[in-house]
């Protein structure tokens, strides 16, 4: 059940309704009873949401990331995930958690906001409907006892889930059974429908305080749930249930907001687009009421709700003015969407800092992982640009189809790049976040992903030695270039040569989708490697035999070379973690063709690279 809030701020809303409601105990125990109701609603929401949370292992992430590529979409699956896990606060986390990891545009996120909107009205009609009908014993004590007993014998997290569910719905029931006591024990002594107020100053006076009841609650679900339990009972008025119905949902635009407070910018949009939306909801609502109340009892006589049913025709009313503010308000989003992006800018991340790793990708495993991948991958391209500049070569002589040889004939300084402070610049500050950010996210993630990440943080260790190793190469690189020597001076461009030719084709590997390619990409960059070891290959022997260098060039290139050799194992690893497809089925394949060296090298013989 939707709670239209966040957890931090419904956790003291509980704790006090359960404080005020001892307190009132033994001098109005009717009172004492609705407030426990709300506070049983609320904590079975809570079950709710971890519950399927839990059960759904990542696959309602993948629903939404997959099915919101436009408006429509969006929409539908907005109300169709919150209508099924019946909670619009998880769903809020989830789409600014993807808007943070970029997985989804604002576009689509303001599109879910607005299904989700609908798919709140569920509530409504899990109460009217089976809440109000049927006795809370027969049905919510066995969800109890189900959800107590599965954990102990079912250790699996989608069992754990599961009982998470029941033990919430057991909950929920029992909540809206004592909400449904408590108005009609109170009724004995106090008849609030005498009360009632008729006309417009009835329905604005009704509508400010269902909304200031959704903002004291902290949710729009437990006020619906108040509302229809109150008028089932004939505590208020239907047309005064109405307005309350509209005043719950602008109710939830403060708690949006409240919400939002902490949140990033995006978060921050989306509770401005909810904003929006309810305003123009409820204003259409309370300008049509009237004709809204002949629309519902003519369909109420369709669908074979009986006239004096009131709960279920609240609930009807609740879905068809959220269904119209959809209508109205969708055909405007791209106009929406533009003024939202002129909210909240943030100033552009500084140099040397991360871009990607946003407190609110943190909500969710999957963002998590997503945003240290993208994190990753800015921390490739500033490496990329060092190692590039650290061999003495152009950046886009480098990445166009010039011939190798005249890359590294066309020298980017004549003196060496200070590659410590581009370390401290670009590197040294993303790759201390990156190590923060990573730590935080471990605490939420399953084995599986924890795996994924220690191999991130791998890759981005090895970029980081990578940048370290070119520091030390650099100085006989420059040294030799011009030297006259020509056997020396013709071994260090070889090196560079070797090393301009792996950061192509890993430059070619960053920006290729097809994991074939990239695969092969990767194993011919590893053969080239092993194939020009010159320690491996005898050419440093024959070179120090044949004394065509002094044993000064011979120590600078031993260690060189291992240098090199480090920097393109190094850089290859972190290619195969950071740019092939860990959710595919590709990972077997890898394992392999890095095992099998004779088809790996039939294979690209038979391709043209």
């Amino acid at each position: 059940m939707t709670t239209g809030s966040y957890p931090h701020l419904l956790t003291p809303v509980i704790i006090l309704l359960i404080a005020v409601s001892l307190i009132l105990l033994g001098t109005y125990p009717d009172i004492s009873t609705i407030l426990g109701g709300i506070a049983l609603f609320l904590i079975g929401m809570e079950y709710m949401e971890n519950g399927f949370k839990t059960f759904s292992g990542g696959l309602l992430e993948k629903v939404l990331e997959k099915f919101t590529n436009n408006t429509p979409k969006a929409i539908t699956t907005g109300f169709l995930a919150t209508a099924i896990v019946q909670s619009s606060s998880l769903i809020s986390i989830i789409v600014i958690s993807f808007l943070s990891a970029k997985l989804i545009t604002l576009t689509s996120a303001v599109g879910v906001i607005f299904g989700s909107n609908i798919g709140t009205t569920t509530t409504a009609w899990l109460v009217s409907v089976f809440g109000l009908h049927i006795k809370i014993s027969v049905y919510a004590m066995p969800m109890l006892v189900l959800g107590i007993i599965i954990p102990l014998f079912l250790k699996s997290k989608s069992w754990k889930g599961i009982a998470a569910i029941l033990i919430g719905l057991g909950v929920i029931f029992l909540g809206i059974g004592y909400m449904k006591e408590g108005f009609e024990t109170l009724k004995e002594g106090l008849d609030l429908a005498k009360y009632a107020m008729g006309g417009y100053a009835g329905i604005f006076v009704y509508v400010l305080v269902g909304s200031v009841a959704t903002v004291i609650i902290q949710s729009s679900s437990a006020t619906m749930a108040l509302i229809i339990t109150a008028l089932a009972t004939g505590q208020i008025d239907y047309a005064n249930a109405l307005a309350l119905a509209i005043g719950a949902n602008l109710g939830t635009t403060v708690t949006a907001i409240l919400g939002a407070l902490k949140s990033n910018d995006n978060g921050k949009r989306l509770a401005v687009a909810h904003l929006i939306f309810n305003l123009v909801t409820a204003f259409i609502a309370i300008l049509f009421i009237y004709q809204l109340t002949y629309v519902v009892d003519y369909l109420s006589a369709i669908v074979g709700i009986s006239s004096d049913n009131y709960a279920m025709k609240l609930s009807l009313f609740h879905t068809i003015f959220n269904v119209i503010g959809i209508l109205a308000v969708s055909p405007f989003i791209t106009k929406l969407v533009q003024f939202l992006n002129t909210l909240f800018i943030s100033k552009a991340p500084e140099r040397g800092k991360a871009k990607y790793l946003d407190e609110s990708a943190l909500k969710l495993p999957l963002t998590s992982l997503l945003a240290i991948i993208r994190e990753t991958k800015h921390l490739y391209a500033n490496a990329f640009e060092i190692i590039t500049h650290g061999l003495n070569l152009k950046r886009s002589n480098l990445l166009s189809t010039m011939p190798l040889e005249e890359v590294i004939k066309d020298s980017y300084s004549s003196s060496p790049v200070d590659i410590d402070n581009f370390y401290k610049l670009k590197i040294k500050g993303i790759y201390g976040e990156i190590i923060d950010f990573s730590a935080k996210a471990q605490s939420t993630m399953s084995t599986e992903d924890i795996e994924e990440l220690y191999k991130l943080k791998l890759a981005n260790r090895d970029m980081v030695e990578a940048v370290k190793d070119t520091k030390h190469l650099q100085k006989n690189l420059i040294k030799y270039a011009n030297n006259t020597n020509t056997h020396i001076k013709a071994q260090y461009d070889h090196i560079r040569q070797n090393l301009a030719e792996l950061l192509r084709t890993i430059h070619t590997v960053s920006t290729t989708e097809e994991e074939h390619e990239i695969l092969l990409l990767l194993s011919k960059a590893k053969l080239h490697t092993e194939k020009y070891d010159i320690l491996a290959n005898g050419t440093l022997d024959n070179l120090i035999r044949n004394r065509l260098i002094s044993n000064e060039m011979a120590t600078s290139l031993m260690n060189d070379s291992t240098y090199a050799y480090d920097i393109s194992t190094n850089l290859i690893t972190m290619a195969e973690i950071t740019f092939t497809d860990r959710s595919s089925h590709m990972s077997d394949l890898k394992e392999e063709m890095s095992m099998d060296t004779e088809d790996i090298k039939e294979i690209l013989d038979k391709k043209d690279y």
